[in-house]
């Protein structure tokens, strides 16, 4: 059965205020997490905002694109709500790809091809009117994604974007890598999870948006489940790429979504992570209109990042056996 696209009326970049200064928007990688994107895209509109250039990683990809090529929040929430709820083939075949088993766990690790093609996912979720090129879009956009034999970033702002969308978001086990001119790429989050540092010196402010979250231990949970594990060690990975960014060189605003709870598969829970976000873009609406209304320009009075993302200590064992102790 042939997908329906949801009607999206053409939405006009809103007005910026007068003298403000210009922005530049990072969105980073997340899986479903990343939905929390969409109320901080709100707060833009809300107040009038559009980034000068924006930067994306994997799921942060895919709604940079989106925003990009002139859709609203509100319209790319919208789009997200029609394509989660009735297109439940997809994700459902998506979340079935989550190894359960030890033995499902072996099987995904074995040569074979991965469970789900990142360019249909993209044709299933993103609104019909995303640009095709990046030569379309109506905001600057840049594109971070990972090459596999290289191992480094590859950065695409030209040419065909749905291509490098899809390489961005080509998380491994999950979804095969894509080629482009001879290329093999897969999830940007490897090597650039929030990509701030491509645009911070192309606009007077820059935002940070963290989507990635990290493990959560569930209430009774006495060990984290294969798949689990599996995806929860690719957002640690991502921390401290994230951890070591923030210790050199720090967004004016640094927006941590607060949706770490959530899975990296959770996009039927769409509802609740877009509620989860909303403290978030309200913290985001307040920030940005302090910045604007500042009369000189000047970093934000933002948490520290670093204090966000505490550095690991050494634990010696004189600590451990004391901790042990105490549970007795």
């Amino acid at each position: 059965m042939s997908k329906q696209p949801v009607p999206v009326s053409p939405a006009k970049p809103p007005a910026v205020p007068s003298g403000a200064p210009s922005i530049a928007l990072a969105l980073g990688g997340g899986g479903a997490r990343g939905l929390a994107h969409i109320p901080i895209l709100e707060a833009f509109d809300e107040l009038g905002l559009r980034p000068k250039i924006i930067a994306g990683t994997s799921i942060g990809a895919v709604f940079a694109a989106a925003y990009a090529s002139g859709l609203s929040g509100k319209q790319i929430r919208l789009h997200a709500f029609e394509v989660l709820k009735k297109r439940l083939d997809l994700v459902r075949d998506l979340y079935a790809a989550r190894v359960r088993t030890p033995r499902g766990l072996f099987s995904a690790l074995t040569p074979r091809p991965a469970f789900i093609s990142p360019e249909r996912f993209l044709d299933a979720i993103l609104p019909p009117r995303v640009a095709r090129d990046f030569a379309h879009l109506s905001i600057p956009l840049k594109i971070v994604t990972s090459d596999f034999y290289a191992q480094e970033a590859v950065i695409f702002s030209s040419g065909p974007l749905r291509q490098a969308v899809a390489a961005s978001m080509a998380l491994p086990v999950i979804f095969h890598p894509v080629e482009i001119e001879g290329r093999i790429l897969i999830d940007g989050g490897l090597v650039n999870p929030l990509p701030f540092d491509l645009v911070a010196n192309e606009a007077d402010l820059t935002v940070a948006v963290d989507v990635s979250g990290a493990p959560t231990r569930r209430p009774g949970q006495a060990t984290p489940k294969a798949w689990e594990t599996l995806f929860a060690s690719h957002f640690i990975f991502e921390r401290t790429i994230i951890r070591e960014k923030l210790r050199h060189r720090h967004p004016d605003l640094y927006i941590d979504a607060g949706t770490s709870r959530f899975q990296i598969l959770d996009f039927l829970k769409v509802d609740e992570i877009l509620a989860a976000a909303e403290p978030a873009k309200e913290r985001a609406k307040a920030a940005l209109t302090r910045m604007l209304e500042a009369e000189t320009l000047r970093p934000l009075e933002h948490a520290d990042p670093v204090k966000e993302l505490p550095a690991p200590r050494k634990v010696r064992r004189p600590l451990l056996k004391r901790a042990r102790s105490d549970k007795r």
